[in-house]
């Protein structure tokens, strides 16, 4: 069976882009974008494609935003996991925000580091219980020969950790993508999206208008 999709097509005609409505600092821009979405009821805003590679292999996966500043985009994982294992080969990678019903979508490339333990420590402090459990009882990206035995091994973590506060997983922590490009997609008639990418040169953003 075959799907020939050709006949979907939809106009974008919420509105447009322009330069001078743009903030100096891309994460100033970003911040107003992302408070929009979720004031427009963007599922998970926060949700992002993340795409990885090392030398034999590339990957994309979805992720969620934990954290942002000026210094970069913070996500956490298993270390142990394929795409952390990519990373660390090659500390680079790409970011997609597809906010598809508001007719934009952010892209973000640029180095990656992990960062701090403290800072993994105090972030993996504030998650429900069920879900620092859940870090501990899964090691990420290895098969396993069914969902009983995941099950069955975050109760022995439940069990193992019934009482105090569930430690911070050796295994365990965030990454920062620190920006060197950051690109604003806003979707518009007859495929004429508007593009405007930030690009850092020199220490400074350097703001240009690219062809859809």
């Amino acid at each position: 069976m075959t799907g020939d999709l050709t006949h979907l097509r939809r106009e974008f005609r919420q509105s447009g882009l322009r330069r001078d409505e743009l903030d100096a600092s891309p994460i100033v821009q970003f911040s107003q974008w992302f408070a929009q979405a979720k004031e427009a009821g963007v599922v998970e805003p926060s949700a992002m494609s993340l795409a990885t590679a090392d030398d034999d292999n590339i990957g994309v996966r979805t992720v969620l935003l934990k954290f942002f500043d000026e210094k970069g985009f913070v996500f956490f994982t298993n270390y142990g996991s394929t795409k952390s294992h990519q990373l660390d080969s090659r500390a680079q990678a790409a970011l997609l925000f597809p906010w598809l019903a508001l007719e934009r979508q952010v892209k973000i490339m640029g180095k990656v580091e992990r960062i701090s333990a403290l800072e993994s420590i105090k972030y993996f402090a504030s998650r429900p219980k069920e879900s620092q459990l859940g870090a501990w009882a899964s090691q990420q990206s290895s098969s396993i020969s069914s969902r009983g035995l995941l099950l069955s091994q975050f109760e022995s973590m439940k069990s193992k950790f019934s009482k105090g506060e569930v430690p911070l997983p050796d295994f365990w922590g965030g990454y920062r993508v620190i920006p060197e490009t950051i690109e604003f997609w806003q979707g518009r008639e007859n495929r004429l999206h508007d593009r405007l990418i930030y690009k850092r040169e020199e220490g400074e953003w350097v703001v240009s208008r690219l062809s859809p």
